[in-house]
């Protein structure tokens, strides 16, 4: 009886179990970078598809928020932003954090939303809060040029405002941000995979983080009035960036090389964490959404 020939077959690609206990592949993400832009494409195009404004909301919702933060805590409450007027010191803070809390709201949930399309096709899972963060990226850019068009307005104006050389290095600020969310993100979104009602404390987590992390005030300030809890928003590392982020587009407050460099560590540490326990839970993840 003849046997059948045997013939070898070289597959383009080989999926397999992840058995490492880290796994960062960069290269098969690079592989689906069109997977990445359809996803990013996605992410614009469908959010404000069937709205009245459409885009106009990436305007609407800082410059309210700014209008309320001054009419609340400079007007009311009485902080003192210098020589820097209140409407636009608020505005610098809410530009960057909106970036950072929509990466961290939008990947927060990554396999509760998309597990029909993880029980289906296979693909990197992390391309989908990747494309995420780079997706917000443009809702970031809408709102930092109304930054911008203020800044000119106020500079115009003779408000003694400007910027320095450290401004060059802000869009390392904007990346820090995004790699912080998208790695709390990760996690928050593989603890909800258990833990349903861990979802319902995001909103307020996020709320209460804002207020610990000098969005509408100057650090030095918290350390003058509340000492005994000044330890809260030295500890917390956005409030480092937001404060780094008005020194290097206003030219107000300080910049502390420590506070960049213990962000940066907790940065790190938080996305790797994040990839480890994202990776993890992929694995079974369909057994418990």
């Amino acid at each position: 009886m003849n046997q059948p020939e045997q013939t070898n077959t070289t597959w383009l690609f080989e999926i397999t179990p992840k058995n490492k206990f880290f796994s960062l592949n960069l290269k098969e993400v690079w592989q689906y970078r069109d997977l990445l832009l359809l996803f990013v494409k996605r992410d614009v195009v469908t959010v404000y598809k069937q709205t009245v404004l459409g885009p106009l909301w990436y305007l609407i919702q800082p410059l309210f928020t700014s209008i309320t933060f001054t009419i609340i805590f400079n007007n009311v409450a009485g902080i003192n932003t210098g020589t820097v007027p209140p409407f636009l010191f608020n505005l610098a803070g809410i530009t960057v954090w909106n970036y950072f809390t929509a990466c961290l709201n939008g990947t927060s949930n990554t396999f509760g939303a998309n597990a029909g399309i993880f029980g289906k096709v296979y693909f990197p899972r992390i391309i989908v809060p990747l494309s995420i963060v780079v997706s917000n990226l443009l809702k970031f850019g809408i709102q930092f040029f109304i930054f911008i068009c203020f800044y000119g307005y106020y500079y115009f104006q003779g408000a003694a405002i400007g910027m320095n050389v450290t401004t060059l290095f802000f869009p390392l600020l904007i990346v820090m941000m995004g790699v912080l969310g998208l790695g709390l993100g990760m996690f928050i979104s593989s603890l909800v995979t258990k833990y349903r009602d861990f979802s319902n404390l995001i909103g307020f987590g996020v709320q209460l983080l804002m207020y610990l992390s000098a969005v509408m005030y100057p650090m030095a300030l918290i350390k003058e009035k509340l000492p005994t809890y000044g330890w809260l928003v030295e500890y917390n590392p956005l409030a480092y960036v937001i404060e780094t982020t008005r020194y290097m587009l206003l030219d107000v407050g300080q910049i502390s090389l420590y506070g960049l460099g213990y962000t940066f560590l907790v940065t790190i540490v938080v996305f790797l964490v994040g990839v480890l326990i994202f990776n993890r839970t992929e694995k079974s993840f369909i057994d418990t959404v």
